[in-house]
């Protein structure tokens, strides 16, 4: 396999069969966490303007996301997994729109065959997956969606290992570059509400699922779904 990473928004010129995008802190551990919480599906909105319309149609969805990393007005969900951790979100639909995650998935969905998105938290859930099922040859990209944030670019290198099986880097290196990466540091600032120590915990744990999520891009707006795997047997759920 091939395999290549990229950092930022910006769709690669060249195709791949499949693609990872990461998102760290904290889209895509807060789509593991609402997961596990319960949510049966996740919409992704590529604007607040598309997702209030989505709740328009579909009154019982939630809306979750951040504008520049804040939470946005009238949105029912902010963009932390701490926070989420206190809602009744069982049963329901997630509408999410992100500034880079969601974002670097939408971009990602016309040149790739396949797309998964992950945090640190599924990361090696979702490089196990991608590694037994890839084929010889075949061009994988690894979408560290942050412009510049060494928290996805430390978590895509991670997962590259882990493909490659030369386990080059260890977990604790990788929780080790979050914590202390620049994006980290907001998290750390008692006068930022929107910003919990919390979240910094819950996005630095390597959590045993069952799952990978992997983006559906068939609806009409493109759905983050459960794939079901134990290590050999696979099914979709959501």
């Amino acid at each position: 396999m091939e395999i290549h990473i990229f950092q930022g928004r910006t769709t690669p010129k060249q195709a791949a069969d499949t693609t990872i995008v990461i998102d760290v802190l904290r889209a895509f551990t807060v789509a593991h966490y609402a997961f596990l919480k319960g949510v049966n599906r996740i919409f992704l909105a590529e604007s607040t303007e598309q997702a209030f319309q989505w709740k328009a149609e579909h009154p019982s969805c939630l809306l979750a996301g951040e504008r520049d990393g804040l939470p946005i007005e009238d949105f029912d969900l902010d963009n932390s997994p701490y926070h989420m951790q206190e809602k009744q979100i069982t049963g329901k639909t997630l509408v999410q729109k992100t500034t880079n995650g969601v974002r670097a998935t939408l971009n990602s969905l016309a040149s790739s065959t396949h797309v998964y998105v992950t945090g640190f938290t599924n990361a090696r859930k979702t490089a196990e997956f991608v590694k037994a099922h890839g084929k010889e040859g075949e061009r994988i990209h690894i979408i560290a969606s942050h412009p510049n944030g060494e928290d996805d670019l430390a978590c895509a290198e991670y997962i590259k290992s882990i493909i490659e099986d030369s386990s080059s880097i260890s977990e604790r290196e990788v929780i080790d570059r979050i914590i202390h990466s620049r994006v980290a540091r907001k998290f750390l600032d008692n006068d930022l509400p929107a910003f919990p120590i919390e979240d910094i915990y819950l996005a630095t744990k390597s959590l045993d699922s069952n799952f990978v999520m992997r983006v559906n891009k068939k609806d009409k707006l493109p759905t983050i779904e459960r794939v079901m795997y134990d290590g050999v047997r696979l099914s979709v759920t959501g």
